[in-house]
């Protein structure tokens, strides 16, 4: 793990749709180069929170601080520009595409070419076509996706529309990587396969990651600190075994307390 200044700092955030408060003056930070988990039971906010600092969601209250730049007003596509991609809860994925027309769609962020040298397919839109495809094959090579490469996403298994789904988010090249219940529906062997390549983008490219889980195995294993929520609000924050023995976090899960 890195040291120096926050890679992200979430500062005061609050968020409300009507009268229901989802965020309360919510504060943490993530460190360069750490997987920071966060848990909590089924409305904690999680989601929310992601969607907060990813730019779906706009917080009414508190700052969202990225690599040292206030990005609490910035789009979506801005942010994902500035290196902050995501996976979804719900797989969200072009289904009636190939894997590596999904993943070559993530690219458009980094292309150059306009709507006339792109059209025309000739010179420097060519040369850096073949670049983002160069870049996307090895992302397939990576997670194993070379015998689905040409499959259509709709025709896949839950489980590999998944994988898909993360190397869509390495195709945007972030440097801070949010996975929002990245093993929900799958199978212990499909868990065990995206558990490590997880660890390989993190070791491999000492990638920050920030990680919604509920299997609490996979989070104490992998994780380097956890933040907790319950309702709303932030109740717990600490190493894997501090959050485990805390007292609030486990009425928060067992309704009762320790």
């Amino acid at each position: 793990m890195e040291h120096g200044p926050p890679k992200l700092h979430v500062h005061n955030v609050s968020l409300s749709f009507g009268g229901i408060r989802a965020l309360s003056e919510i504060n943490f930070s993530v460190r360069p180069g750490e997987i920071l988990a966060i848990i909590g039971p089924n409305g904690a906010g999680k989601t929310s929170l992601v969607n907060s600092i990813t730019g779906f969601y706009h917080p009414q209250q508190g700052s969202i601080i990225f690599q040292g730049r206030d990005i609490t007003a910035l789009p979506p596509y801005q942010r994902a520009k500035l290196g902050i991609s995501r996976t979804f809860q719900n797989i969200a994925l072009y289904t009636n595409m190939t894997t590596l027309d999904n993943l070559m769609a993530a690219r458009h962020i980094h292309m150059r070419s306009n709507l006339l040298t792109g059209a025309l397919f000739w010179g420097p839109a060519r040369r850096e076509e073949i670049e983002h495809r160069r870049f996307v094959e090895e992302i397939i090579d990576f997670l194993e996706m070379e015998a689905i490469r040409k499959t259509i996403v709709g025709n896949l298994s839950y489980g590999l529309r998944k994988r898909v789904e993360l190397g869509r988010a390495l195709a945007c090249e972030p440097t801070l990587l949010l996975l929002d219940e990245p093993m929900a529906g799958m199978n212990v062997e499909e868990k065990e396969d995206m558990a490590r390549f997880i660890l390989d983008i993190h070791e491999r490219q000492q990638m920050t990651i920030v990680l919604i889980e509920h299997d609490m195995g996979l989070v104490m294993d992998i994780s380097d600190r956890v933040v907790a929520l319950d309702f709303g609000r932030k109740i717990a924050e600490g190493t894997p075994d501090e959050i485990k023995h805390d007292e609030r976090v486990i009425k928060a899960y067992l309704g009762q307390e320790a």
